[in-house]
């Protein structure tokens, strides 16, 4: 018995490929789905984006026949588009002139036919109301981590004080198999299993190898960690072998701030990067900045004041530059040595040879991340931080979004390295909000 899924507007808003995601089932667009994917069209950001290929791929499958009767997808499902069988939602208790409840309709029609119906959506309160009348449903799962599970870039594993003693002195060990796979550059703390309280540090390389971290890398700005988190980040940032770094981590934990440290003593110190560009999603789905008054540079003053605040302390430090705090930040603005941009400006660009900070990255789904990951030219390093429990994008959470998704699908690739951050170090005051607000 084939399974009726009915997909909500916000699933095809999310993934334009999802109609091809439900193997040989019947795939069926409500009539609502194609009236508010028309808002959406003329839309310049994600989202009308999504709407326009979703609306173009519906024009070639009309080709095959008649949409309304149903058209066969590649993998030999079919999509059909339907409208309600009745008029009214009164009977269900729902407004009839809400759009949402017209989709809910066409899948509770199916479901008093007999029909075995899944309804697909990304908002909650749809699939609640659409549970209360008995409806199955989901939400889309394609391209969700589990992130209980996550991969946090660190872990302890216990061995013998012969392997600790053997490490002192060879500077390196490699592990057997059956220590489970272990990660490019993670970072592995070898603890001593007769006694806890000695442990050591170490970095993880090709074939289980593990090796010292770099002292070298220990600082960055005159930036120092504070934490052993904090220094497995640092030992990522300064090595130029690692492309993409991903930081996670709760508001305080330092990952904008040590991000932004490397980044100014890899460009203007050791002139590795030609210039550091720092962009963040605008709003929720980097959506465009006219709303604002003034030019660019005006707007973009009110959304990157986050990164001026770290900026202004790291500044604090660059006794090699004259002038206040704000004038050394302007003269590296002016001298295209740091660069602010708003994301919505980044699609399109190459960018080569530079150090690339996106921060609030959880708010960008796995298609943007891929879109601006795409952007790296040769010599191009790309740092993304967020919290993926402070989401503002309506369509994402903490296992959807683009950055849980990035730190999963690249933990296993050599240019690759990751650190969760758990500490907040900002202060104690913002520890405690972090952790009891």
């Amino acid at each position: 018995m084939n399974k009726y899924f009915v997909l909500d507007t916000n699933v095809l808003l999310h993934n334009a490929g999802c109609v091809d995601s439900f193997a040989d089932n019947i795939v069926v667009l409500p009539m609502a789905v194609i009236e508010e994917l028309d808002t959406f069209k003329s839309q310049n950001d994600e989202l009308g984006r999504n709407a326009r290929l979703v609306i173009r791929k519906l024009d070639r499958l009309r080709t095959k026949g008649k949409l309304g009767d149903g058209v066969p997808l590649v993998n030999n499902g079919v999509l059909r588009i339907m409208r309600p069988q009745t008029t009214g939602n009164g009977d269900m208790g729902l407004n009839a002139q809400t759009p949402d409840n017209h989709i809910i309709r066409v899948a509770y029609d199916l479901l008093k036919k007999g029909e075995r119906v899944i309804f697909v959506s990304k908002d909650i309160n749809a699939r609640l109301k659409a549970d209360a009348l008995g409806i199955e449903v989901r939400d889309f799962e394609k391209q969700k981590v589990k992130i209980d599970e996550m991969f946090s870039g660190y872990r302890e594993i216990k061995v013998s004080p012969a392997a600790i003693e053997k490490f002192y002195t060879e500077k390196k060990i490699r592990l057997n198999a059956h220590h489970h796979p272990i990660y490019p550059n993670e970072f592995i703390v070898l603890v001593n299993q007769e006694n806890d309280k000695h442990s050591l540090l170490t970095r993880a390389k090709e074939h289980n190898e593990l090796v010292e971290l770099n002292p070298e890398n220990g600082s960055a700005w005159q930036v120092k960690p504070r934490s052993r988190e904090q220094r497995m980040v640092l030992e990522l940032l300064m090595d130029d072998s690692v492309s993409i770094v991903t930081l996670l981590g709760q508001a305080g934990t330092g990952k904008t701030l040590l991000a932004l440290a490397a980044g100014l003593e890899k460009t203007l110190k050791h002139k590795v990067y030609d210039k550091m560009l720092v962009s963040r999603p605008i709003m929720p789905l980097g959506k465009d900045l006219g709303y604002m008054p003034g030019d660019k540079d005006e707007k973009l003053i009110n959304w990157m004041h986050p990164i001026f605040d770290n900026l202004s302390y790291l500044m604090r430090y660059s006794g090699d530059m004259k002038g206040t705090v704000r004038e050394k930040i302007e003269k590296l603005q002016k001298d295209h040595v740091v660069e602010l941009e708003a994301l919505t400006y980044i699609r399109g660009r190459s960018i080569s040879q530079q150090y690339v900070i996106i921060d609030e990255a959880q708010n960008l789904t796995p298609h943007e991340i891929k879109t601006i990951v795409s952007r790296a030219g040769e010599g191009t390093k790309m740092i993304l931080t967020g919290d993926p429990y402070q989401i503002d994008n309506p369509y994402l959470d903490s296992s959807s979004n683009g950055l849980s998704y990035a730190v999963e699908r690249l933990k296993d690739q050599p240019m690759h390295g990751h650190v969760t951050l758990k500490k907040s170090e900002r202060s104690n005051l913002a520890a405690i909000a972090a952790d009891l607000l």
